[in-house]
């Protein structure tokens, strides 16, 4: 039974799902919804600038019958005439075809936003499939198509049907109207109706709109086990990310026992911690944490220090004051000053001896450390370490 649910589209669609989409050119879209913006704004375009385009079309058509001697027996004139006249008819209707343009270009806007992508446009081998075709004319999609295409039918009928029904009088009459008043009553009657039809399509657009972003939201909603999986990919396996972090701290415990060699002296406690110290005058201000660990850690540090011949002192609360409060590749804590240049000042002794003989100086017996610091007077603060004995 889990298994089952894993596999049912219960978890809406991820973001990431929904922008793969897009990028395929998958958005909602109401075709209703942008036919009855296009003949609604073309239907009041007609109603503002109609007026006025159809004087300058009558104005161009009775022009374009009264013909002089010349352009009669001349066709290069008449030719040249008409073309005039078509430029005039382009320019009268271009101030209703600019307004259908921009709503045409805008009507996507109103569900899915605009999106252009290339995806769209390429070819799919899948569509030339005849099962394809047969699949989708049994599917539900194509069953909620068939039922709005006959509810747009009868809904655009009836109404056109009631429209026309009250201006049977008015259309009975058009014979016995003047020319001018008739084709002006005419083209009232054309456009009364009209805009009733595509009142007609609001209501079919405000029910296609809502079911379209439905349709769409469930179309993209995705299983547990797709869920689970998108979470591994955009995060990343926690096995791998668990090996990479492995290999980075290898790689910085590398890189830190290769300073080791490096360092002025190493700190001990003496078995627990190491802590591994240099010091350059002139380029550092204060000495620097080079190498530290516990444990193993510290036993390795130990065993460098003891192949290259670096200097060790035994002091158990400076080493775990460093160890905890030190960080690694920073300058030692300025409270931890005084401790170190104690120390410091034994190894520069220490090397001076060896170098040029005389009396061996004595190691300091007891380093002064700031008691807040040595975590076995403050156990709270002790770094949290981990398994293998780095501080984390």
């Amino acid at each position: 039974m889990a298994e089952e649910s894993d596999l049912e589209k219960t978890e809406s669609a991820s973001p990431r799902r929904i922008e793969k989409a897009r990028e395929e050119g998958d958005v909602p879209r109401s075709k209703d919804l942008a036919t009855c913006t296009i003949l609604l704004g073309g239907g009041l375009a007609f109603l503002m600038m109609g007026g006025n385009l159809i004087r300058e079309l009558k104005m161009m058509v009775s022009g374009g019958l009264t013909l002089s001697r010349e352009e009669v027996f001349d066709m290069s004139l008449l030719l040249e005439r008409n073309i005039s006249r078509i430029y005039e008819v382009i320019i009268a209707f271009s101030p209703i075809a600019l307004m259908l343009l921009i709503i045409a270009l805008a009507s996507p806007l109103l569900i899915g936003g605009w999106l252009f992508s290339t995806k769209a446009l390429e070819p799919k081998f899948g569509k030339l499939n005849p099962l394809n075709g047969l699949k989708n004319m049994v599917s539900m999609r194509a069953l909620v198509e068939l039922i709005k295409a006959v509810g747009k039918t009868l809904l655009v009928g009836i109404v056109a049907w009631m429209v026309v029904g009250t201006q049977i009088d008015g259309i009975m009459s058009l014979g016995m109207q003047p020319a001018k008043v008739g084709a002006e009553h005419m083209g009232e009657i054309i456009l009364v109706t009209f805009l009733a039809t595509v009142g007609a399509l609001v209501i079919i657009a405000a029910i296609d709109a809502p079911y379209q972003m439905w349709h769409y939201a469930n179309k993209l909603k995705m299983t547990k086990e797709e869920v689970r999986q998108e979470h591994k990919d955009s995060e990343g396996n926690p096995e791998i990310k668990a090996k990479i972090r492995q290999q980075q701290r290898e790689m910085a415990r590398k890189r830190m026992m290769a300073e080791v060699p490096k360092a002025d002296v190493v700190v001990t406690n003496p078995t627990r911690y190491a802590v591994a110290l240099q010091y350059k005058e002139g380029s550092m201000g204060a000495p620097v944490v080079v190498a530290k660990g516990m444990g193993l850690i510290a036993a390795r540090i130990r065993e460098l220090a003891e192949e290259h011949n670096v200097p060790m002192l035994e002091a158990p609360p400076l080493a775990r004051a460093l160890y905890s409060h030190a960080d690694l590749e920073k300058e030692i804590p300025q409270a931890l000053y005084t401790a170190v240049a104690e120390v410091l000042a034994y190894i520069y002794q220490l090397r001076a001896f060896k170098r040029l003989g005389g009396k061996r100086p004595a190691k300091p017996k007891k380093i002064d450390v700031p008691a807040h610091l040595d975590p076995h007077n403050n156990p709270p603060q002790t770094a949290r370490l981990s398994e293998q004995g780095v501080a984390v």
